[in-house]
């Protein structure tokens, strides 16, 4: 029976979509959908209902579809088909398959070795090539081990589980040991595992689906957890991830079983296996100093096209300023970037970006917060001549031209010593000041430094009245005291006469 199964999926799968279309109407299935979906369909039908007259139409399809007079019997593997273990003529990792079918150069296609693992043991999955994820920087692929298949619920439940069972070939395994260890334990050559939703509008980021867990052959693999939030009332976020499962993998001939437990709440994810070689971040910048600077006759370019006349406007530029303080760290710029989507001429350093999206991937441009992703980087090279030029200022600007000049910080201007002084009176015919008077004399004592003659006369001509406002607190208290003891003997003499005041009329006490 085993032999009959395998012959009539291998028959299914060389069908075209008329045949695909007659098999299923044959017992009353759905006909629409695309090549992919029909071939689901049958391959589920062979797996779970294949009856002695639906093998006859299949073989009478296969017939019909080769022009052939009788069946010719399909060659059948050279060892038995073990439940577990992956067909001998598929690699996962994309090698050409080395047993053929009867037949015009037939050949296995992708979806062989995944419809046969497991005979029922295991859910039928939907593949889905449209499915594309985003590259990641960090990861330089090797090899693709299961293209992005979505995981299709088997039941009601909110709980699903999907298993997946493949093998990694002599090669992959020597690719494996023999890299480096980025950390303890940690190899640079990884088997990784990337979800993402199943959206075929574009290049998906990798996104976790709830109660996710990832089970390696008898041992649960950690996932990243989650960030917590120092806003209040802001959900903690989950930092998705492509997940390293070499740790617990067996580096043999010997097949891997992965079993990915999610919830089932409406969306629809897809989930990938790939050989990576996992990058630092000074490995990416060694990249980007080779391929991604920018000559600097080129931004200087740039800068003059920015400062360009505009005769739509009525503001003339005539200069913009730069800082050479890196915005990410507040520290001089050591290598200058900038994404070259972003519309301004301010740069980050790139060391410190890189390692802050190794530790946490944003790639968001701290000056203008749009996206900034590392193939879109850029070494300005113009900036970076300026500073090996400039050491002494934090700060340049950009002229018209495109040539530039450094702005450096003045120094603040010491105040004077000596004490603001607040002069009373009115200019008499000499343009003198006049010194009103207050019983004969006015003294309005101070403590200022250098000659001043406060009241009085100097040298026979009347002196200006002159407030000190440097008077400290003490004799200030001093007087208040003395005020608060008027007010008493106030109190116990009875109301006294009221001062007059000291000064004549339109002048105001500095007091």
């Amino acid at each position: 029976m085993a032999a009959e199964l395998v012959e009539a999926k291998n028959m299914v799968m060389s069908f075209r979509v008329s045949d695909l279309q007659m098999l299923l109407g044959f017992v009353g299935r759905s006909k629409s959908g695309l090549k992919h979906e029909l071939v689901t369909r049958a391959l589920q039908l062979v797996q779970f209902d294949c009856s002695p007259e639906l093998f006859k139409k299949i073989k009478e399809l296969y017939e019909t579809r080769y022009a052939k007079k009788s069946s010719e019997p399909v060659p059948q593997p050279h060892r038995p088909l073990d439940p577990l273990a992956m067909h001998p003529t598929f690699e996962r990792a994309g090698a050409v398959p080395r047993t053929p079918l009867s037949g015009p150069n037939l050949d296995y296609p992708v979806l062989y070795g995944k419809y046969l693992n497991g005979l029922g043991r295991l859910p039928a999955k939907t593949l889905k090539p449209e499915v594309r994820l985003v590259k990641l920087p960090f990861f330089n692929m090797l090899d693709e081990l299961l293209k992005p298949t979505e995981l299709v619920p088997q039941n009601n439940e909110k709980l699903q589980e999907s298993p997946c069972i493949f093998a990694l070939t002599p090669r992959q395994v020597e690719l494996i040991r023999n890299s480096r260890e980025l950390q303890p334990g940690i190899k640079a050559v990884q088997v990784v595992l990337r979800i993402c939703y199943s959206d075929t509008s574009g290049p998906q980021e990798d996104q976790y689906p709830p109660n996710i867990a990832v089970k390696v052959n008898h041992s649960y693999c950690s996932v990243p957890g989650y960030y917590p939030s120092n806003k209040p009332g802001v959900e903690p976020k989950r930092p998705c991830r492509p997940i390293n499962l070499t740790h617990l993998m067996y580096l043999s001939s010997a097949t891997n079983r992965i079993t990915v437990t999610w919830g089932n709440y409406g969306k629809s994810y897809s989930v990938a296996l790939y050989l990576v070689r996992q990058l630092t971040s000074s490995e990416l910048l060694q990249r980007l100093k080779t391929i991604g600077v920018k000559h600097p006759e080129l931004c200087k370019a740039l800068v003059k096209e920015k400062l360009r006349l505009d005769p739509d406007s009525e503001i003339a530029t005539t200069g913009v300023r730069v800082s050479l303080i890196c915005p990410l760290v507040k520290m001089r710029l050591s290598v200058p970037c900038r994404a070259e989507t972003c519309a301004h001429l301010q740069c980050f350093d790139a060391v410190f970006y890189l390692q802050m999206n190794e530790k946490k991937p944003t790639w968001m441009c701290p000056v203008c917060d749009k996206p900034a992703p590392y193939d879109q980087l850029i070494i300005d090279g113009l900036l970076s001549k300026i500073l090996s030029e400039c050491k002494d200022a934090d700060e340049i600007e950009y002229l018209v031209d495109g040539s530039w000049c450094p702005i450096r910080a003045e120094r603040e201007h010491s105040c004077s010593p000596h004490c603001p002084i607040l002069v009373l009176g009115t200019s008499d015919a000499n343009g003198l000041l006049s010194t009103p008077s207050v019983n004969g004399s006015a003294v309005l004592g101070g403590t200022g430094s250098g000659p001043s003659v406060v009241g009085g006369v100097e040298n026979g001509k009347p002196g200006a009245d002159v407030v000190d406002l440097t008077l400290d607190s003490s004799s200030s208290s001093e007087e208040e005291e003395e005020e608060e003891e008027e007010d008493e003997d106030e109190d116990e003499e009875g109301p006294r006469p009221k001062r007059r005041c000291p000064f004549p009329k339109g002048l105001v006490s500095a007091c």
